[in-house]
C-alpha cells in the first residue's frame, strides 16, 4: 500500500512499511538463495557475494541500469528517491528486479541534507538502521584508515626519539625518513566537521607524538571506501590497503602502508565490508547496499562486487552514480566500467522543474530555508531558459554510446505546462522521456518511468570509454574539461602542473584511473555558475594520489575533502523516544 507522504513523515512511512519486510531467512526464499549465502545480522542480512558469484557465474547477466541526474540545487534532485522508485515500478510491472545504492554517510545525515534512503513511498527500509550505521562498513572503514594515520605518526615520533641502531633494536623498524611536508593522508571522522580540515597534532612533549600541521576528511571520502568500491574479492583488497600512499620519504620515494606493516591490520579491521548489505525498498524489493557516497570528492559509486552479483540474481538491476551526469555518471563511465568490464544497458537522468528554475536565473536554494514562490509556481521561462542543462547532460551520457531516459522527477507544485515543456525539450534532443510520481505513490507512480526504461533496456547501444587508458594525465582532464563540462580547456597551477609531469614520466602510473575532484553544485569549478556556463577554463591546483585505489584524482577550484555543517542541521531535530526507544525525527 502507498502511505500519504504529506501527513507522515519518512521515518514513519519506514516504520508501517518495516512491519511486513522480510526476513533473512524469508529473503533466501524469496531471491532464490542457498544455504550460507545469506548471513544474518539481526534482521538485516549481508550476501556472502563470492558464494552467490562462484554459484551464479555462468548464468547471464541481467540489464544494467544507471541512475544519475542534472546538476542539482542544495537539496538534491532525488536520484536515491527516483532509483527506489524505479525498482518499485518495475516490480509492479512483475519483472524480477533489484538494485545497489550506496550507504548514507553520517555526514548529510545530521546536517541539512538527510539521509540518502530516497523519501515518501519511494524509501528504503529499514530506515534508521540505514542511517545511522547499517552493518558498520564506514566505521571499519574509518578505523581503518586512522590506523594507518596512527601507524605512520607513530613511526616518524620514534624515528624522531632514536638513532638507527636504537630503532632497530627497540622495535625492528627501519627508518622510512617521512617528509613531514609531503604527508598524503589525513585522519577520517564521518560528519562534516570543517573546524578540522587544518590542524595541528603532536603539540606536547617528545612522547605526544610528532608536532606538524594535518587534516581532516569524511570518511566516505577516505581512500579505503575508494579500494572497497573497486575491489573484486578478498585478496584484491587485501593488495590494495598494502599499497597506499601515506606521505612521501625526504627523497621523494612514496611510503605506503606496506612500508608500515599497517595493511595487515587495515584488512581486519575491513574484513566484513567486502560483502553488501542487504536492505528492501518500501514495497519489498531487494536492493543492496555497498560503498559510499560524495562523487564531488570521491568516487561515489556502490560497489563493483554489488552490481557483478545483481546481474546474477536480477534480470534488471539498478544503481546510483553520485551527484550530476557531469560528476558521477563521468566516473560510471570511464572508470568503474572500465574496471568491471560491466556494459550499461541504459542511463536515467533524474530532472525537476525546481532544479531547472534554478539553472533559468531563479532564486538562490538554500538548504534549511523555505523556497522562493518561483519555485513553487508555474514559470515558463525560468523552465525553458534552465532547460540547457539538462539538454547538455544529455548529450555528456549520449557522448558514452547510450540514449538515456529522461525521468521528470515530479512535485505536487509542478503544472502539466512546465512537464510537457520538458518532455518535448528531451525528445527533441534524443532521449526517452517519462514523469514519475514514485515519491507520492511508489510504483503506481512509476510505471510510466519503468515502461520507459524496459523499452530503452531493448535498444542496442555503442557504450565507449571517453579517452583510452594511453592517454596521458593532462590530456584526459583536458578532454574531461571540454566534453563533459563544457570548458574551454584546463589550467594548471605551477605546482599541480609539476605534479602532473612526474606522473605522467613515471610508468607505474600508467594505469592509474582518472577521478576528478569538483563541485558538485555546477558544471564549472565554482558553485555559484548555474546552468550550462561559456567562456571558462577548469584551474587545477593539486592531484591526489590513491596508489591503492590506483586513481589519480585532479582537483578542481577549491573544494574541501571536509565538508562544513550548516547553520540548521537536522541532528537538532533527532531524538529517541524514550517510552518504545525509537529514533524520531531522521528525514
Amino acid at each position: 500500500m502507498a502511505y500519504n507522504p504529506l501527513e507522515m513523515a519518512d521515518w514513519q512511512i519506514s516504520e508501517a512499511a518495516e512491519e511486513k519486510m522480510p526476513t533473512p531467512d524469508e529473503w533466501q526464499n524469496k531471491m532464490g538463495l542457498k544455504n550460507g549465502e545469506v548471513l544474518p545480522m539481526g534482521r538485516l542480512a549481508k550476501l556472502d557475494f563470492m558464494k552467490i558469484f562462484e554459484r551464479l557465474r555462468d548464468k547471464p547477466d541481467g540489464k544494467y541500469i544507471e541512475v544519475t541526474a542534472i546538476t542539482p540545487t542544495p537539496l538534491g534532485e532525488g536520484k536515491s528517491t527516483t532509483s527506489i522508485g524505479l525498482m518499485e515500478g518495475l516490480g509492479k510491472r512483475g519483472v524480477r528486479v533489484g538494485g545497489a545504492l550506496r550507504q548514507a554517510s553520517g555526514g548529510p545525515t545530521m546536517n541539512v541534507k538527510g539521509t540518502a534512503a530516497g523519501g515518501g513511498n519511494s524509501l528504503l527500509i529499514p530506515m534508521t538502521e540505514f542511517s545511522l550505521g547499517l552493518t558498520g562498513d564506514i566505521n571499519a572503514i574509518m578505523n581503518a584508515h586512522n590506523l594507518a594515520m596512527v601507524a605512520m605518526t607513530a613511526r616518524m615520533q620514534h624515528e624522531r626519539n632514536y638513532n638507527d641502531e636504537q630503532l632497530k633494536r627497540l622495535t625492528g623498524m627501519r627508518r622510512l625518513d617521512i617528509d613531514p611536508t609531503r604527508i598524503e593522508m589525513g585522519w577520517a571522522i564521518d560528519f562534516c566537521a570543517q573546524a578540522l580540515r587544518n590542524i595541528i597534532i603532536g603539540i606536547g612533549g617528545r612522547f605526544d607524538g610528532f608536532t606538524m600541521q594535518s587534516k581532516f576528511g569524511i570518511a566516505v571520502g577516505s581512500e579505503c571506501m575508494a579500494i572497497l568500491s573497486i575491489a573484486k574479492d578478498l585478496a584484491d583488497l587485501r593488495k590494495r590497503l598494502d599499497e597506499i600512499t601515506v606521505a612521501f620519504d625526504k627523497s621523494g620515494n612514496p611510503v605506503t602502508t606496506g612500508d608500515l606493516e599497517v595493511g595487515g591490520a587495515m584488512m581486519a579491521w575491513m574484513r566484513n565490508t567486502i560483502n553488501p548489505t542487504l536492505m528492501s525498498t518500501a514495497e519489498y524489493q531487494p536492493c543492496m547496499v555497498h560503498a559510499g557516497p560524495f562523487a564531488n570528492i570521491a568516487i561515489g559509486q556502490s560497489s563493483i562486487i554489488a552490481d557483478l552479483i545483481g546481474l546474477k540474481m536480477f534480470d534488471y538491476h539498478v544503481t546510483e552514480s553520485g551527484f550530476a551526469a557531469d560528476i558521477g555518471f563521468e566516473k560510471f563511465w570511464n572508470v568503474k566500467c572500465r574496471h568491471s568490464g560491466l556494459k550499461p544497458n541504459v542511463s536515467v537522468l533524474t530532472t525537476t522543474i525546481r532544479a531547472l528554475k534554478m539553472h533559468g536565473g531563479g532564486p538562490k536554494v538554500v538548504s534549511g530555508l523555505a523556497l522562493p514562490e518561483e519555485y513553487t509556481k508555474e514559470d515558463m521561462r525560468l523552465v525553458e531558459k534552465g532547460l540547457e542543462n539538462m539538454v547538455h547532460h544529455i548529450q555528456t551520457i549520449r557522448k558514452s554510446g547510450i540514449n538515456p531516459v529522461v525521468c521528470i522527477n515530479c512535485f505536487h507544485t509542478d503544472t502539466d505546462a512546465e512537464i510537457e515543456l520538458v518532455r518535448k525539450t528531451a525528445e527533441y534532443a534524443g532521449a526517452r522521456c517519462a514523469k514519475s510520481y514514485h515519491w507520492a505513490y511508489g510504483g503506481d507512480g512509476a510505471l510510466e518511468l519503468a515502461d520507459a526504461v524496459l523499452d530503452a533496456c531493448n535498444d542496442e547501444n555503442d557504450f565507449h570509454f571517453l579517452y583510452s587508458m594511453e592517454t596521458k594525465l593532462r590530456d584526459r582532464v583536458e578532454l574531461i574539461a571540454k566534453e563533459v563540462y563544457g570548458a574551454d580547456g584546463a589550467a594548471w597551477y605551477p605546482e599541480a602542473e609539476t605534479k602532473a609531469r612526474m606522473l605522467e614520466n613515471d610508468p607505474k602510473y600508467d594505469d592509474y584511473a582518472t577521478m576528478m575532484v569538483k563541485t558538485h553544485l555546477s558544471l564549472t569549478h565554482e558553485p555559484s555558475l548555474k546552468g550550462v556556463p561559456k567562456g571558462w577554463t577548469l584551474p587545477i591546483r593539486d592531484i591526489l594520489i590513491y596508489s591503492g585505489a590506483k586513481f589519480l584524482c585532479p582537483c578542481a577550484g577549491s573544494i574541501s575533502l571536509m565538508p562544513g555543517t550548516g547553520s540548521n542541521p537536522a541532528f537538532r531535530r533527532i531524538d529517541v523516544d524514550l517510552e518504545t526507544g525509537r529514533v524520531i525525527g531522521l528525514f
